[in-house]
């Protein structure tokens, strides 16, 4: 049986490659920080009894400040794979707090690489990079494409793939970029533009708020599902020899394409509902991001299943349902209809 560890499993991509890695017979731990509350609702629902004898799902509290806990979880562990999704990931607020989004973002890799090169374990390792890399760096953005980062998150993530690449490079760890373009999901944390567009719409439709606050509505980003890219993570994980991928749907629309989208298929005007703030406006911002997946198509096998149209609808449906509120049921039946689990909220 294999060993995964997974960093950042609480947030949206951590439980969606937990679930992956347990169907496909993995033995699953994951690092969780201690907090007052538990932080642990994604991943509520597959957390067993670490004392059954059928137990392979493990959470471990550790923090990617602390390097001898780190050092520690993997030479104990000893995993086969690891998976870094750990991370400050919200760019608006990496301008806020640009220090502690380097020590987290940028300096927790290099724990994480420190901690597999002291240990010397054989742990193949997944680096959750960003299209946010690439900043100002006009489209189509494939793995040859100029950096050009634009926000404190995407130069610490700049500074933890070229990490990446120098211990991979210095003492031959196998160890892999995900350059991953945006990807979302009903467990999309709310804070980020597009689950905040489908959450604010069912709590409208539920009568519980009537406006929706937004920044720059122009910003185009290439939008994916996110349990398909786990499974590109995986993937680029079982190739014999490491490297960098760009994962993305080489299709590109704007967030107000995405509001448009998500109000027209309830049937609302997003007009009446919808306020600028400029107060979520980033002080640099990235226009458009479009990622050109060809390696990944050529080398992994990895093509996406569902559409812009189909991932928002996904998404409304999901926010929908839990709060009680009927929908249409057509997120359920796109996924079904393409041999996929319904993804709502755990």
């Amino acid at each position: 049986m294999k060993k995964a560890l997974i960093t950042g499993i609480t947030g949206q991509d951590g439980s969606y490659l937990a679930e992956f890695l347990l169907k496909k017979g993995y033995e699953v731990h994951g690092i969780i920080r201690r907090a007052s509350t538990f932080n642990t609702d994604r991943v509520d629902h597959i957390y067993v009894d670490p004392h059954a004898t059928d137990a392979r799902f493990f959470l471990h509290y550790g923090d990617l400040s602390d390097s001898g806990q780190i050092d520690n979880l993997i030479y104990n562990i000893q995993p086969d794979e690891i998976y870094h999704l750990g991370a400050q990931s919200h760019v608006r607020v990496s301008f806020d707090i640009p220090e502690y989004t380097g020590e987290v973002t940028g300096l927790g890799t290099t724990r994480i690489l420190e901690a597999v090169r002291r240990s010397g374990v054989k742990s193949r390792l997944y680096q959750a990079s960003s299209s946010e890399l690439y900043g100002s760096s006009p489209p189509p953005q494939n793995e040859n494409t100029p950096f050009k980062p634009r926000s404190p998150y995407a130069a610490a993530k700049l500074y933890s793939y070229w990490m990446t690449v120098n211990y991979r490079e210095a003492y031959d760890i196998h160890a892999s970029n995900g350059i991953l373009f945006n990807h979302e999901s009903p467990r999309r944390g709310e804070t980020f533009v597009t689950r905040k567009i489908t959450m604010a719409l069912a709590k409208i439709l539920a009568g519980k708020q009537d406006k929706l606050f937004l920044g720059n509505l122009k910003s185009s980003r290439d939008w994916g599902f996110a349990p398909e890219y786990v499974e590109a993570m995986w993937l680029i994980l079982q190739q014999d020899n490491p490297g960098d991928y760009v994962i993305a749907t080489g299709k590109t629309y704007s967030v107000e394409e995405f509001l448009q989208e998500a109000f027209s298929y309830v049937g609302l005007d997003p007009d009446k509902h919808v306020e600028i703030d400029p107060k979520y406006y980033r002080p640099t911002e990235v226009d458009i991001l479009c990622g050109d997946a060809t390696q990944a198509r050529e080398v992994l096998g990895w093509e996406p299943k569902v559409s812009f149209s189909e991932l928002v609808r996904i998404m409304v449906d999901a926010d929908m349902e839990a709060l009680g509120l009927d929908n249409k049921g057509e997120g359920k039946d796109i996924l079904k209809g393409k041999g996929l689990d319904w993804m709502g909220k755990p």
